[in-house]
């Protein structure tokens, strides 16, 4: 008998404390200008739409989409 494959290969977050650490991760390698400052006193994803518009100047409804994308329903 065979095991089956498993569907991902990504551990997966215990707590919720691992899951913004994980996000906050994600954030900096996408958009890099920010500091660790900067990311421990986002609150959600609101903060990171803001935050990202006002660093990079990008368009608000794009930079939306794009932060919907990364977080895939996780929260922050």
């Amino acid at each position: 008998m065979t095991n089956p494959v498993p569907k991902s290969t990504v551990a997966k977050p215990a707590n919720a404390a691992q899951t913004r650490e994980i996000v906050l991760q994600e954030i900096s390698a996408k958009w890099g200008k920010f500091s660790e400052q900067d990311l421990s006193a986002l609150k959600n994803k609101d903060d990171v739409v803001v935050q990202i518009v006002a660093k990079y100047g990008y368009d608000k409804q794009q930079v939306q989409r794009d932060v919907d994308s990364l977080m895939k329903g996780r929260h922050i």
